[in-house]
């Protein structure tokens, strides 16, 4: 299966962040996700396991209350049920990979 990117439309999900659902089958999903700076992932957990990767930007997460600044090339590991959340610093776009998919996500 090939998803070419442009011609995949946003989902808005506020003023400052949209996201694009991308390749996925099986159990996993490949979700990206681009904010104006000051946007917000507001803190949140689910079952399913995450990992994301910072394509461009500069992002605060809080992670179970831990909080890091992640950059450009930067990955983070969410394990099912984390409580976490996220800010972006500047313009930024991140990719989300879950498993298994995020049934919410295409309804």
């Amino acid at each position: 299966m090939t998803v070419k990117n442009a011609s995949v439309p946003y989902d808005i999900l506020n003023d400052k962040s949209r996201r694009k659902i991308l390749a996925h089958a099986g159990t996993q999903m490949m979700v990206e996700v681009t904010f104006d700076k000051g946007g917000e992932g507001a803190p949140h957990r689910h079952p399913h396991e995450q990992i994301t990767y910072v394509a461009k930007g500069r992002f605060l997460f809080t992670v179970e209350g831990e909080d890091s600044i992640v950059e450009k090339g930067d990955s983070l590991y969410f394990p099912p049920n984390a409580l976490h959340g996220c800010t972006a610093l500047e313009d930024g776009v991140l990719v989300d990979i879950f498993t298994p998919q995020r049934e919410d996500f295409l309804k």
